[in-house]
């Protein structure tokens, strides 16, 4: 069995229990080398074979999976975060459909998740938004025509931008024209990580304190006014709203 697993954010400790036990008796580990926290390797079996999926192409990781496979061998794929947010899991799991090489996927903690916990923030609060939008800007990858940023910005949701970090500048003129040059922004450089840092500002100085702070890859950007002070109190815990759950 090839197990996709969410490695989770960076702490080692953010890993599922199920992830864990996984890893702990896979015989072979290929883990996404430039994301996933290496100290994760020391769950890892004594004598599993681990492979370093950031020197490796598509063919390659497929080829080892195959081999472990034919030698009877569980595989534990480390993916950064959850696999299921810009894992590129998807090809994998076609090639090994192709194969007749049975596969699972395990969840895992989202950076945008531990962002919103380093932050000490709500991401979802009443009278500031009730919708996140996870999204990324164009580079090497495109972007769908309708999934711009200026289009996703009408919403005015709380946003979660990945691997855009180099693209901060246009980032934010782009989404002060409709969020406004005061909206508040974080940029998260590495969440749950031993050199995390965090960046907070507006739309207006978001971009030049990050190149201050030297970030330039491996951080989400989140924009709303979830991170404002103001808000509205949640009915869950109102003591005079009647609901089943709570």
């Amino acid at each position: 069995m090839i197990y996709f697993i969410g490695a989770g954010p960076g702490d080692v400790e953010l890993i599922t229990i199920k992830g864990k036990k996984l890893l702990e008796n896979c015989d072979v580990v290929i883990y996404a080398g430039s994301l996933v926290n290496p100290e994760l390797l020391k769950y890892a079996k004594d004598g599993a074979k681990i492979y370093n999926s950031a020197t490796m192409n598509l063919d390659e990781i497929i080829d080892a999976m195959k081999d472990a496979f034919e030698k009877g061998a569980d595989v534990a794929r480390l993916h950064t975060g959850d696999p299921s947010i810009y894992g590129a899991i998807r090809e994998q799991m076609e090639a090994l459909d192709k194969l007749a090489i049975p596969y699972e996927v395990i969840p895992g903690v989202s950076s945008f998740s531990a962002a919103g916990a380093v932050l000490k923030r709500e991401l979802t609060v009443p009278g500031q938004s009730q919708t996140i939008i996870l999204t990324r800007v164009e580079g090497r990858t495109p972007v769908p025509e309708e999934e711009s940023l200026d289009a996703l910005a009408k919403h005015k949701a709380t946003m979660a931008i990945f691997l855009s970090i180099n693209q901060i500048e246009k980032i934010a003129e782009d989404l002060a024209k409709v969020y406004g040059s005061d909206a508040p922004i974080a940029v998260v450089y590495k969440a749950t990580w031993e050199d995390q840092k965090i960046v907070q500002g507006t739309l207006s100085d978001i971009a030049e304190k990050v190149k201050e702070a030297g970030i330039c890859k491996t951080a989400l950007i989140l924009v709303g006014n979830f991170l404002s002070d103001e808000y509205d109190f949640s009915c869950l815990y109102n003591k005079t709203f009647s609901h089943e759950y709570r």
